[in-house]
């Protein structure tokens, strides 16, 4: 086949040896137009310049060749009509003998490939009209293992370029990270504000695939340096709030400054690209091309595959998976390729995402990690890093303002409402009414207009309350977006302003809580494609963060919950459906589009707005299943009548409370902080604590109270009637110390009639003095360390017996040292199993 890319004698007699500028000229204007009669012999003409190598020239050529073989009959119809042939130009290549072979030529011709560049043509192949993305796969395999790049100095030059390019972009951003977001003249380096939060590895026996629950590092540079946690595939969680998005800019600004001891030191490139923005954008190159790179870049997207393929080692860290418009996409992505080692095999991939939003099926090779928020130690580093310096009366202030208020110092793990608190308080101090997440976002959504009012002219001042008080139409914009199978959290500038109204739109820009950004839009139509209408610069718009987007969606929840009537404006369909939504009062109607577990917010922000919509919202959660703990959360919230609120405490603690090794902190937090106001009341009944996987020890030398593995700790329960501590598939043995330890917890919860232990394995024999309490209550504890053996503790004797059911529990006999042999070695199978 190498003679097709040679001159051919014949085609110089007929048409003459026509300069390679000429030719092309020629067989574009004979496949634009109807005029077909010599430009298929036109294209068969040579594709060698003086310019190219004999190496480029061969390698080019085998790759047309390779390219041939992979474009069927049924191919080659749908890029010539793709690219906008004539039809008389289609006719004839469907009527050749070798149809792929003429398209070939022909896209060399027009320049829709050529030894440097192929993205027009992959990008053809993946687009949904065409929806050929295997074949664009192959395309790019054959372009990078057939052509070098031009030569040794040309490949150091480009990658030259291509990072200084990339550390400029990374400069650009992690030099403005806004920590105030309402003052927005006031941008530090990320370096600057950036302290270390709590970080933890999930722990998988390797052998059994067994969880064994969350291990903590030292810090976040561990992630890639420490050998026993080592994989090519990280997926980093954090809850809303918990700084992911801030510390991949700290992870850039190491890299760009060369720090010891960070990445740095170990991959030679790093990637950073937001999925929010790879809407439509299936290839990763096109990704880094464009929103990465300068608009005026002269790097290609073939040079950037060869630059990644010929480094020796890459960091790529795809940042926001939560907010992908594509993550339950068919997965024809790049990214889904990356995600589950289909591409990239041998880079090392960080992959960021809320705890309730990860992806599924990622590579098996996949370690897990988390931020858990900020401990006092990191709030003082902040305090003094990034708010007040060496000022220490004004820390001290700051930190008993937050000891002062426990419901803030309680939020205040969460880092980003920890960053504001520090400054508000800081800034003004008048934060002693703050109750909830509620109220806090509520404060700090009025220190947005306060601001904004006192930089404005007198004149205007008088506007402001309208636009504080009235934004019914962003509440619902947020709402629909957010209640989307695929979430939008990003708008066009021309749409929201629309909506909006103009006056409306610049206020909330005005205040930062709208944030306008220029990007490059990626132009996917079925029209003939050139450079310059490819890439076009447009406006978007998004919430400050997420968070925000959740408070005006749960204004809309909260006034839709809570009312028959509500105003409505515009024709939208989705309104007139709320409208009839709201006269039949059924407020599942309108929740059923929100996951509780991705937007928490929305549901507590509901509730901590509107009492009546509490109630319904609360009601709804209850009877959800895999939600009721959830509904914690938003009781917390409520404010008002504080017999309605233990009303809903005592409804919750009516049935099980369970508390799982899979729950977020935030949802242990809030569930120990739910069943403390229980029994601190003294008249609400605790039914049952479930402890699944998630409990640690007993502190024995203080207060007693059972230690969990997330560090948190659930005090003496005075109203708890019955406490279950399962630890299934963990191979437990709790010694007889600890047992004596949980025995004594025991006997302080007042009310406690049954305590029993699951898929463990308890001491055969302890200190009598344990149980003293618990015989005088006639307190019953379990054993049922297999579900065919179960026991039950004779607390005269303190001897196991062995007992027929859980429903009967007819003693068949004392434990022998068989009978807890036997039990040994369940336990350890269950352990290896």
């Amino acid at each position: 086949m190498g003679h097709f890319w040679s001159t051919r004698s014949e085609q110089k007699a007929t048409s003459g040896h026509v300069p390679r500028r000429q030719r092309t000229r020629a067989v574009r204007d004979n496949y634009v137009t109807e005029d077909t009669d010599t430009s298929l012999q036109d294209s068969e003409t040579t594709k060698a310049t003086s310019s190219q190598t004999q190496s480029q020239k061969e390698g080019y050529g085998q790759f047309c060749v390779t390219l041939e073989s992979l474009l069927t009959r049924s191919h080659t119809e749908q890029l010539a009509t793709w690219f906008g042939y004539a039809p008389a130009g289609i006719d004839k290549i469907n009527s050749s003998d070798n149809p792929s072979r003429i398209l070939v030529q022909v896209m060399d011709e027009r320049g829709e490939i050529s030894p440097t560049d192929i993205s027009k043509l992959t990008e053809a192949l993946r687009h949904n009209t065409i929806g050929l993305a295997g074949v664009a796969v192959k395309v790019e395999e054959a372009f990078i293992n057939y052509r070098p790049m031009i030569d040794p100095t040309t490949v150091i030059n480009a990658k030259t370029e291509f990072l200084r390019e990339l550390k400029q972009r990374y400069a650009n951003q992690y030099e403005a990270v806004q920590p105030i977001p309402y003052i927005r003249d006031r941008l530090f380096c990320v370096d600057r504000v950036f302290v270390e939060g709590g970080i933890e590895y999930f722990i998988v026996n390797e052998r059994t695939r067994v969880c064994e629950g969350w291990g903590k590092l030292n810090s976040y540079k561990d992630i890639f340096h420490d050998v026993n946690i080592n994989s090519v595939r990280r997926i980093l969680e954090g809850e809303p709030g918990f700084g992911k998005s801030t510390l991949t800019l700290q992870i850039a600004y190491d890299w760009c400054n060369g720090i010891a001891g960070s990445v740095s030191d170990k991959y030679e490139i790093l990637i950073l690209l937001r999925l929010k923005q790879l809407g439509g954008v299936k290839s990763i190159f096109k990704a880094i091309k464009t929103f990465i790179l300068p608009k005026d870049s002269s790097l290609t997207e073939s040079h950037i595959q060869k630059i990644l393929k010929q480094s020796r080692s890459v960091l790529v860290i795809l940042d926001g998976f939560d907010e992908y418009p594509e993550q339950d996409d068919d997965r024809t992505s790049d990214v889904w390729r990356i995600i589950k080692m289909d591409m990239f095999q041998v880079f090392d991939v960080v992959l960021t995402t809320r705890a309730a939003c990860l992806p599924k099926d990622p590579a098996p090779q996949t370690k897990r990690f988390r931020l858990t928020g900020f401990d006092d130690r990191t709030q003082d580093e902040y305090i003094r890093k990034a708010v007040v310096g060496d000022d220490d009366e004004a820390a001290e202030t700051i930190k008993r303002r937050l000891q002062e208020n426990p419901v803030v110092a309680d939020l205040c793990q969460v880092p980003l409402f920890f960053v504001m608190f520090a400054h508000m308080s800081y800034e003004r101090g008048d934060l002693e009414k703050i109750k909830s997440v509620t109220s806090f976002f509520r404060y700090m959504i009025w220190c947005f207009h306060h601001h904004l009012r006192n930089k404005m002219k007198d004149e205007n001042v008088q506007r402001y309350p309208m636009f504080e008080d009235s934004h019914y139409e962003l509440d619902r914009i947020a709402f629909e977006g957010l209640s989307r199978k695929d979430q939008q959290l990003i708008w066009g500038q021309e749409e929201l302003c629309e909506q909006l109204g103009q006056d409306l739109y610049d206020h909330y820009v005005r205040l930062g809580i709208l944030v306008e950004e220029t990007v490059t839009d990626v132009i996917l139509t079925s029209e003939p494609l050139t450079v310059s209408n490819f890439f076009q610069e447009k406006t978007e718009v998004r919430f400050y963060h997420k968070l925000f987007c959740e408070w005006y969606a749960g204004n809309f929840v909260a006034s839709s919950a809570a009312k028959n009537n509500v105003r409505f404006v515009g024709s939208n369909v989705l309104v007139k459906v709320y409208h009839r939504i709201l006269n039949r009062k059924d407020v599942s109607d309108i929740l059923k589009e929100l996951d509780p577990f991705d937007l928490q917010y929305v549901f507590r922000f509901a509730c901590g707005l509107n009492p009546d919509a509490s109630e319904k919202i609360i009601k709804y959660l209850q009877n959800k299943k895999n939600a009721q703990n959830f509904a914690v959360l938003c009781i917390l919230e409520k404010e008002g009548n504080t017999e309605t609120i233990l009303d809903s405490i005592r409804a919750l603690c009516s049935g099980v409370v369970n508390i799982s090794f899979r729950d977020t902190l935030l949802l242990q937090r809030s569930t120990i902080q739910l069943l403390d106001v229980a029994t601190s009341r003294g008249v609400i009944p605790i039914s049952c604590v479930n402890l699944t996987n998630c409990y640690s020890t007993v502190d024995l030398r203080g207060s007693n109270h059972l230690q969990l593995k997330s560090s948190l700790s659930i005090p003496v329960l005075t109203t708890l009637n019955k406490l279950m501590i399962s630890t299934h598939g963990e191979g437990r043995e709790i010694t007889s110390e600890e047992f004596s330890g949980i025995l004594q917890y025991s006997s302080k919860c007042l009310a406690l009639n049954e305590l029993k232990f699951l898929h463990c394995l308890l001491p055969p024999s302890f200190q009598a003095e344990s149980v003293s309490v618990l015989r005088s209550r006639n307190t019953e504890v379990l054993w049922i360390p297999s579900w065919s053996a179960y026991y039950q503790l004779n607390l005269q004797s303190c001897l196991w017996e062995h007992i027929s059911d859980l429903n009967s529990r007819r003693v068949i006999g004392v434990m022998t040292d068989d009978d807890y042999q036997k039990q040994v070695r369940y336990i350890n199978r269950d352990k290896r199993t």
